[in-house]
């Protein structure tokens, strides 16, 4: 007879751990407990030896789907005789500050897929059904150890058969916290858009189907934020939906009922049918399939987009309006364009009801917002482009002790991180900080992460960027906390966050390939070849800096930079080549120019990429960042085996000369060269140089990062050619390449930066 001691750490609350645990003990007739802590679950077993042995293999092979297994550590402890016949679960003990130990939310799970649609059933047609293997989790979490009366759903008393059930070890939501039904849980409630209430329960779901099906829009309160919902197949709706949302050309994620439907529109494959139907349901961009279905989204959904934003049902609310709408549908985030998701009725009521006919709610608060995820199957396997729904807050573990460093992340898909341990805590997606209400979203989410966890930062981490909304409070926070701010230059930041999913140190080279990040020489970087190693980098290679007439207003008018190219190439007889302006607007710009007024010089990627889309006629103005660049990769012809010249020059920092390549493009475009190739050899050219600066720092490994690498065609090019070359390529695969990622760099960069102070 033997008692051991075992402490499990990592994603193991909220995902059916304590249960498995003690029926798994049970099975074994071994005596002790088990319970939650803030940062920990502890188990105490006696019995037989080669019993409390197969309880601890069953930990390591066995344990939930759903949970993760960082550290568990297992220690004698003296016998007992008060729990030595019987296995139970303690209630749970906030004795330590809380550690990243919860799941994200998880999408529906078969079972109670299956519930709610078999009548008879207590929960038949009830749209927030859970167990212990699906539902809401960090969208309803205020603080750990993760118990209801820690949740949002702390206000619902359990009914008698609810708490038989949460209570009954053999059942499949023995402890799930957010358990209800329809005598005890949250209810529907569909309002007209100025707030009236038009039904409830049942009536409520009947009617809003009812609502998509007639071709208006629906607003409906989702798990972490409300959605805007039309039907896919109506021109006229997507465009009334684009028109009150702002949002005239980016494209509009889909909802289908199933990967069978999901077939008939795309082409999956079985990485990306896992990926669908997975707890993380995140949004997967899909090639279109070859042929007609019978019934086709309308044109306006994705506008001259080869791809599709596909997800599946993720709550049972989102089953059951689909099974009632009985067509995809269009759901996209419930806010205007550029603003913040609302998550409240009121905030719903005020901003989204000029946009929706009616709004579908219910009485479940939500804690904090969280939106979709958006995810694709890369040359590696599922790369997350947006982190949210499904994937945050679960911590990276970047295999190195860090101290707790709060990071604020950028001000384009801004999202904050908190290193606790040897992890990173990396928050939901909060998007682009451009105005007043997003701005209060981003610093409720470091407010959040930093409450919830109960830690007061060591450091703070920001971008180098002086003007960015991010800074500014991070500054403000680092006064008020007085502890150091470590300024993270952007493109290093990519860089590292890239480096820290491989649990690189360093030298590394990182092709950091984006459009806008502040140079520490005051210049818009966004070309850029950087070797790192801990907290230092050395430009390497960049790209040959040009004008930008009007600085930011390039980014929504890429004229702008074709025109500062032509003009860093020809001088004055620029304006020869430029049909894109007319003769009034030259007259302004040419002079600014040639004075340098308000042109700010760049080495941006993104900005030769807008530049070449407008060569290649795919518009000079657009609505959305990355548009430009997108229509140029979507019209590349991928069997173009050409390049264009892009000469690398110098020595350290070597730039990449676009001029040779910009005057063979323009030759091209003068001769009628098609635009598939045009593009394609402009792909190709960036490759090429790639490798040339790689051959040239002579460093294994290669990490490509920055939101240039969201382009498949691009990544595909680039590390083609250096696999080829012998190189070790090093992609994102957890967090996005774009600037969704930027606050894992920055904790990086700033504990190196704190560690070499020591």
């Amino acid at each position: 007879m033997i008692r051991r001691h075992i402490s499990v750490r990592g994603v193991v609350q909220g995902v059916g751990f304590r249960p498995f645990v003690y029926n798994t003990a049970r099975a074994l007739g071994l005596g002790g407990w088990v319970r939650n802590e803030a940062d920990v679950v502890r188990i105490e077993a006696q019995g037989p030896a080669e019993a409390v042995a197969a309880l601890v293999a069953a930990l390591r092979e066995h344990c939930p789907p759903q949970a993760r297994i960082d550290a568990l550590e297992v220690a004698d402890a003296p016998c007992r005789d008060d729990d030595a016949a019987e296995f139970t679960i303690l209630a749970s003990a906030a004795v330590a500050a809380p550690r990243p130990t919860i799941p994200a939310d998880l999408a529906t799970c078969p079972a109670c897929c299956a519930e709610i649609r078999t009548p008879g059933e207590r929960r038949a047609g009830y749209p927030f059904t859970n167990c212990t293997n699906c539902g809401p989790r960090w969208s309803l979490i205020e603080q750990l150890p993760y118990d209801r009366p820690r949740t949002a759903m702390a206000r619902f008393a359990m009914c008698p058969a609810c708490r038989a059930e949460y209570e009954d070890p053999a059942d499949r939501r023995f402890h799930a916290q957010p358990i209800a039904c329809p005598a005890c849980g949250p209810q529907l409630q569909l309002l007209d858009a100025a707030g009236r209430e038009l039904a409830t329960a049942e009536a409520a779901l009947r009617q809003a189907a009812a609502v998509v099906r007639d071709g208006r829009i629906l607003a409906l309160k989702g798990l972490g934020g409300f959605q805007l919902v039309c039907d896919v197949t109506s021109e006229a709706a997507v465009a009334r939906l684009r028109a009150r949302k702002r949002r005239p050309h980016k494209p509009l994620a889909l909802m289908m009922a199933s990967v069978v439907e999901v077939r008939r529109h795309c082409a999956v494959s079985a990485a990306e049918t896992a990926a669908l139907e997975s707890p993380q349901a995140p949004i997967m961009l899909l090639r279109r399939a070859d042929g007609d279905p019978p019934v086709q989204p309308a044109p306006a959904v994705a506008p001259g987009n080869p791809y599709l934003g596909v997800m599946l049902p993720n709550t049972p609310l989102h089953h059951l309006l689909m099974d009632l709408v009985g067509r995809p549908i269009v759901c996209t985030s419930g806010n205007l364009s550029e603003e913040p998701m609302a998550t409240q009725i009121e905030d719903a009521v005020t901003r989204l009801g000029p946009i929706a006919d009616a709004i579908l709610t219910h009485d479940r608060p939500i804690v904090r917002p969280v939106d979709d995820s958006v995810a694709r199957v890369g040359p590696e396997g599922l790369q997350v482009l947006r982190r949210a729904r499904g994937f945050a807050p679960l911590p990276m573990d970047v295999g190195m002790p860090l101290p707790a460093i709060l990071a604020v992340g950028g001000h384009l898909k801004n999202a904050v991180a908190l290193s606790l341990g040897t992890q990173v805590v990396l928050g939901a997606h909060v998007g682009d900080l451009d105005n007043v209400a997003a701005v209060a979203v981003f610093e409720r989410a470091v407010q959040d992460l930093r409450g919830f966890f109960q830690v007061t930062p060591a450091a703070i981490a920001c971008d180098l960027h002086p003007d960015y909304a991010s800074t500014r409070h991070a500054e403000r926070l680092a006064a008020e906390w007085r502890v150091p701010l470590i300024r993270v230059q952007h493109h290093h930041a990519h860089a590292a966050a890239c480096m820290a999913e491989h649990r690189l140190a360093g030298p590394a080279l990182a092709l950091s390939w984006d459009g806008t990040g502040y140079g520490p020489d005051g210049t818009v970087w966004g070309g850029e070849c950087l070797i790192c190693e801990g907290g230092a980098f050395t430009r390497f290679s960049h790209l040959r800096p040009f004008p930008l007439p009007g600085g930011d207003r390039a980014v929504r008018e890429p004229r702008r930079a074709a025109l500062g190219l032509l003009f860093e190439a020809f001088g004055p007889e620029a304006a020869v080549h430029a049909a894109w302006f007319s003769h009034a607007e030259l007259q302004t710009l040419m002079p600014a120019l040639a004075r340098r007024l308000n042109c700010p010089r760049t080495s941006s990627l993104g900005r030769l990429f807008d530049a070449m889309a407008v060569l290649c006629g795919q518009g000079g103005e657009v609505s959305f960042e990355g548009q430009a660049a997108m229509a140029l990769e979507f019209a590349a012809d991928p069997r173009e085996p050409g390049a264009y010249p892009l000469p690398l020059c110098g020595e350290t920092p070597a730039v990449a000369d676009w001029e040779p390549l910009w005057r063979a493009a323009l030759a091209d475009r003068a001769a009628g060269v098609p635009v598939a190739r045009i593009a394609a050899r402009f792909h190709n050219a960036l490759a090429d140089w790639a490798l040339a600066a790689a051959e040239r720092a002579g460093l294994a490994d290669v990490a490509l990062t920055g939101g240039c690498f969201q382009n498949a065609l691009l990544t595909d090019r680039v590390r083609g050619r250096l696999l080829q070359a012998g190189f070790r390529v090093r992609l994102h695969r957890d967090v996005p390449p774009g600037d969704g990622g930027l606050a894992l760099g920055q904790v990086l960069v700033a504990a190196y930066q704190l560690a070499a102070q020591d």
